[in-house]
């Protein structure tokens, strides 16, 4: 009885199908990122922040601050 495969040919395996399902996985989420990656703004371009007081007190109610507090509120 012979078989039906060609000799050296191995059939499509379920490790093999999911191997080359996360490859295109991965370079799916990596052409999603990485154009927001290159838009992203320079370091450089952001305000240079206050100097700390010299005796305290450094609390102030600045952008950032205001949206965590809209974030935690929700």
């Amino acid at each position: 009885m012979q078989d039906s495969q060609a000799p050296g040919s191995q059939p499509a395996s379920r490790r093999g199908f999911f191997l080359g399902a996360a490859t295109v996985g991965v370079a799916a989420a990596a052409v999603t990122a990485l154009p927001k990656v290159v838009d992203s703004p320079d370091a450089s371009a952001a305000p240079e922040p206050k100097p700390a007081p010299e005796k305290g007190g450094g609390y102030s109610l600045s952008e950032h601050v205001k949206r965590y507090y809209k974030t935690a509120s929700a």
